[in-house]
């Protein structure tokens, strides 16, 4: 495995930040954001969609511990809706800035679009998470605090199949909606099925 980068700028505390959840037809978008020490440097970690369910799970405990800061935020449906993905997303990668107990001096972004907040210097990084390691962090916490969340929802409403899909738009799922209509947690803003 390739290793990643532990830092971008070696003297500044560097947030990382990713989120989970962007394509999906229900719950939250999450977003999450962490600080690590310039001297971590484990190998294993690795951008979430490369890992499997338990080695993300493996790896949330250490990064929690070893962390200097890290917030993990979710945005849910109705403001998706409201305010639509892209906002939505940005939101709750502002919001875990606001919740780091930390101040960073710089951000780095997985993705190419973010807009500047509070004033703190930000890098855009296409495939930051598979680049630098508070990336793939981030990426981590997001992917596995929403997955949990998203299995608890599926306890209210298991005809959705999300405890497996978490969510995102499987044929299973899409068929479930043609079946028995959308939940009050879909995004209503979305196309949920192909003949809407």
């Amino acid at each position: 495995m390739k290793l990643l980068r532990c830092y971008s700028e070696k003297n500044e505390f560097e947030a990382g930040i990713d989120e989970a959840g962007r394509g999906c037809l229900a719950g939250p978008v999450t977003a999450a954001a962490v600080i690590m020490p310039h001297s971590f440097d484990l190998g294993t970690v690795d951008d979430s969609k490369k890992l499997s369910r338990e080695q993300r799970l493996d790896l949330r405990p250490i990064i929690e511990k070893e962390a200097m800061a890290y917030s993990v935020v979710h945005i849910s449906h109705r403001v998706i809706d409201q305010i639509n993905i892209l906002q939505a997303t940005f939101k709750a990668m502002h919001q875990c800035v606001d919740e780091l107990s930390v101040q960073p001096d710089l951000l780095l972004i997985d993705g190419n679009r973010f807009p500047a907040y509070l004033g703190i210097v930000h890098k855009c990084i296409v495939k930051g998470d598979a680049k630098y390691q508070s990336i793939a962090a981030a990426s981590i916490l997001a992917k596995t605090y929403r997955d949990e969340y998203m299995e608890e929802l599926h306890k209210k409403h298991p005809q959705y199949s999300w405890n497996s899909n978490k969510g995102y738009p499987t044929i299973k799922h899409r068929s479930a909606i043609k079946e028995f209509g959308p939940s009050k947690y879909h995004r209503t803003s979305f196309k949920l099925i192909k003949e809407q």
